[in-house]
């Protein structure tokens, strides 16, 4: 039987090539020169192929080394993980968390905070999921994510430990080609509901039974309905339709000139639009660990529409 691989020895062989020689690896490992050039020899024997060319002043990398260095470099950061993990688990902290974006929320803010939280958490496994209204808050309550943030507005609010989080300003846009572009730049006045109702309106929905038959800002029977934001998006711009999109979404477009803002009279008068609270959960029934309650605690209270 060929003996067990040494994660030590392949941490070794690491360490030398990272300090160009084994007398600076035994420096930097505060080990013998002998126990380094011995530990060297070992795993060469162990895997039978010479790692290193010594007949020069310095070691240099074999053709052997060189091809299973990359192999040695995930074995030993495969290593080092897992005794994190490990060592993370036995202080009480918990081996995975999953998090739930609602679409419409603003990514950069939120990658800043799950910077921190890969940085702070390493050792925690992490999975982000991305949808859109109803089909968020569901995660929430089959388990699915442990942290969501999701638009109040669609959140089961009862059995969820929630926090305000800010909020999404809506816009309703279109390209600068569309009719209601073009009739509003001509008389520069908001555009009637009637005229509005007359154009197809792009509108956000998704298969959750949570928000099925539920419109919100919808003044028109004629829609095409969307289960992608980045979708929308792109046919807007492609003048297909009007629509509302999250002002950080589109202010580079209207910016630019590639979408134009509607001012609907509509809108305007029942103060329907343009902001959707934003909230920070998790289920009551489910306590969260040191990591998730950071995240939970770091992701409350904070507005994604002025970041």
């Amino acid at each position: 039987m060929r003996p067990v691989l040494n994660l030590d020895q392949t941490a070794v062989f690491l360490t030398v090539l990272d300090t160009g020689s084994f007398s600076a690896a035994a420096r930097k490992l505060n080990r013998a020169q002998s126990a380094v050039t011995y530990a060297i020899q070992e795993l060469e024997a162990d895997l039978r192929v010479q790692l290193f060319d010594r007949s020069g002043y310095r070691p240099a990398l074999s053709e052997a080394g060189a091809a299973l260095l990359p192999k040695a470099k995930r074995l030993v950061h495969e290593a080092r993980t897992l005794q994190a993990q490990a060592d993370g688990i036995a202080a009480g902290l918990e081996p995975a968390l999953s998090l739930v974006i609602d679409a419409m929320a603003p990514i950069e803010p939120l990658t800043v905070a799950l910077g921190a939280f890969k940085e702070r958490f390493p050792s925690v496994a992490t999975r982000v999921y991305v949808e859109s209204l109803g089909a968020a808050a569901d995660m929430l309550v089959d388990g699915t994510a442990d942290v969501g943030l999701v638009l109040a507005l669609f959140a089961p609010l009862e059995g969820l430990e929630r926090e305000a989080a800010g909020r999404v300003h809506l816009v309703a846009v279109s390209a600068p080609s569309h009719p209601l572009a073009e009739l509003q730049a001509l008389r520069d006045a908001p555009i009637e509901r009637q005229e509005a109702e007359e154009h197809l309106q792009l509108v956000l929905t998704d298969r959750s039974p949570r928000t099925r038959g539920a419109d919100h800002g919808i003044i028109t029977s004629n829609t095409w309905r969307l289960a992608d934001l980045g979708a929308k998006h792109a046919m807007l711009r492609a003048g297909l339709g009007w629509g509302s999109m999250p002002r950080h979404m589109v202010a580079e477009d209207l910016a630019r000139g590639r979408l134009s803002e509607l001012r609907l009279k509509h809108w305007e008068g029942t103060g329907r639009m343009p902001h959707l609270p934003i909230i920070v959960a998790h289920a009551l029934g489910a306590s969260l660990g040191p990591a998730g309650r950071w995240l939970f605690d770091t992701l409350k209270g904070r507005d994604p529409a002025e970041a």
